[in-house]
């Protein structure tokens, strides 16, 4: 059924506008088609007109008829009457100047839309898309995985479910943007959920800097998780205590990029240290920090460069989270059908990006050698979500993880790796990590810095949906990138887990605690106060 009518081509070459009675259901980021008769080659190379759908996204409305102003002088008179009065017909009175903006037509060969660059023309009759096409075409799953977010905002709840590949954003990486209390680790925890269900039994780490996800835990008694051939996910919590790193396994690299600006001479020396431990017979798998410490020191004597490297390696190392003998193994971490999740509350933001550092390369290392027919201990892909991602990829640079991050962020496709950063302050991400997120879930997003960070690193989302971004409501978002093949609005589904970053009810909490610690006397009237008395007898 027609709901408007074109009348005349848009602003950019792209748009075109039509005519409505009725805005209720046609909201900004709302879809619409019109059929359009078009010459398409078929397999032999022979033309034939064929009728499409072309596709296009609402963008703008302006009213452009309704009551004179004159109707609408008397707050307490409704214009209907007043129309009425002077015999005026109000019927349709309100009629809206809808911007749309063409998509094209969904090519079954390319799975993707193919713009004609042909704008209706003027009378073309415009119809709402049905939900059948818009499930079917917005995305592209079609014989892979799929994770179901949510679904599509302005439409009923259930009539467009939207479904991300799978295969797609846990290798080409994600970027979950909002500002705070707007659902970004809710919508994580979603992506998590899906992510362990049997379709998928992924591998995935999650970088928990204040501790909020320890409730996916529920899953493992969940009968929606589990698969008929006996699959049950499995997700384990590493507490800050549980976190050591065996120095004897840290690599050369390693070593030398956790370290604080070193020069070339003190490098070369820390090498030089670092290879005589890795060929004596005395040292093993266990050396500490003060056994490459003692390997930098001349015979005759510590020196200026001894005593910088001893002052680097200590401030780098000599803490507890780097251990003699106790490690935390990538292969205790990482298998398929587990998530693995470290709680970082209680370690300091430097000790945050070393773990990241030292952890993220050895996975990276090893997923190259799989992928090199080398012997590994991950023979299978990797998915890593970094929470507050603005604090180990800075935009200022000043990280020990960002060298790390921006290499698997440009070169982890190639080697199974994938990362989902997630973060409340897009401008204080580094712009190439930000970029490097082909699928992208943005939120409400109100500061005006954070939405110019998006616009320069997240090209496919248009003007109309980034002005959409500070009146979204908690749970709403943008859904663009690789993964969909347009972008859309989107209304994230719910948890199955509890979720576990609720804000503190700060009110109950203070009469908790009152009504806890209070002592109420049995009289009153205390000994300040019947001086006060007196002093008032006094002077009466």
């Amino acid at each position: 059924m027609p709901i408007g009518i074109v009348s005349e081509p848009g602003r950019e070459a792209n748009e075109f506008k039509f005519i409505t009675p009725d805005d209720e259901k046609l909201k900004t980021g709302e879809f619409v088609y019109y059929n359009v008769s078009l010459e398409t080659e078929d397999e032999d190379s022979d033309l034939f007109s064929k009728t499409h759908k072309i596709f296009a996204r609402v963008i703008n409305r302006d009213e452009c008829r309704g009551y004179p102003d004159s109707f609408l002088a008397d707050p307490e008179v409704n214009p209907k009457h007043v129309a009425k009065k002077l015999g005026v017909i109000s019927e349709d009175m309100e009629l809206y100047r809808m911007t749309a903006k063409i998509i094209g037509y969904y090519d079954t060969r390319l799975n993707d839309f193919t713009n004609p660059r042909i704008v209706p023309k003027s009378g073309t009759k415009v119809e709402l898309a049905p939900d059948d096409d818009l499930e079917k075409f917005l995305t592209n799953i079609e014989d892979v995985a799929e994770a179901f977010i949510g679904d599509l905002l302005h439409r009923n709840a259930g009539a467009v479910d939207i479904k991300l590949p799978v295969d797609n954003f846990t290798s080409t990486h994600l970027s979950i943007l909002a500002s705070t209390g707007s659902g970004k680790s809710y919508t994580c925890s979603v992506i998590a959920e899906e992510l362990m269900k049997p379709d998928s039994r992924a591998a995935m780490l999650i970088l928990d800097p204040h501790a909020e996800y320890h409730t996916l835990k529920e899953i493992e008694k969940m009968e929606e998780f589990k698969g008929n051939d006996g699959y049950k996910p499995k997700v384990s919590i590493w507490g800050p205590e549980d976190i050591r790193i065996r120095f004897a396994e840290l690599s050369f690299r390693e070593i030398i990029s956790s370290l604080h600006n070193p020069s070339d001479a003190q490098e070369q020396r820390l090498r030089e240290a670092w290879n005589r431990i890795q060929s004596s017979d005395d040292y093993g798998q266990y050396y500490s920090v003060n056994d490459l410490i003692s390997e930098c020191i001349p015979e005759d004597g510590s020196d200026a460069i001894s005593d910088a490297l001893t002052w680097r390696l200590r401030n780098a190392f000599d803490r507890e989270l780097f251990d003699h003998s106790r490690n935390l193994s990538i292969s205790e971490l990482l298998e398929p059908g587990r998530v693995s999740i470290l709680q970082l509350d209680t370690i300091s933001a430097i000790d945050q990006q070393l773990i990241v550092n030292i952890l993220f390369r050895k996975i990276y290392r090893e997923r190259i050698n799989c992928e090199r027919n080398r012997d590994t201990q991950l023979d299978f892909p990797v998915f890593a979500i970094l929470e507050e991602g603005h604090r180990f990829a800075p935009a200022n640079g000043e990280s020990r993880s960002l060298p790390i991050l921006r290499t698997i962020l440009s070169e982890g496709r190639k080697f199974g790796f994938g990362i989902g950063v997630i973060s409340q302050r897009p401008s204080k991400i580094d712009d190439d990590i930000l970029s490097q997120c082909k699928t992208q879930i943005i939120m409400q997003i109100q500061n005006p810095n954070d939405q110019d960070a998006i616009r320069r690193a997240v090209e496919s989302v248009g003007e109309d949906l980034l002005s959409e971004l500070p009146g979204l409501t908690p749970g709403q978002s943008v859904v663009a990138g690789d993964s969909v093949n347009t972008p859309f609005l989107c209304k994230i589904r719910e948890r199955h887990t509890t979720h576990g970053a609720e804000s503190l009810k700060t009110s109950k909490r203070w009469r908790e605690s009152w009504t806890k610690n209070a002592q109420v006397p049995d009289k009153v009237v205390d000994a300040d106060q019947d001086k006060g008395a007196e002093d008032r007898e006094e002077l009466l």
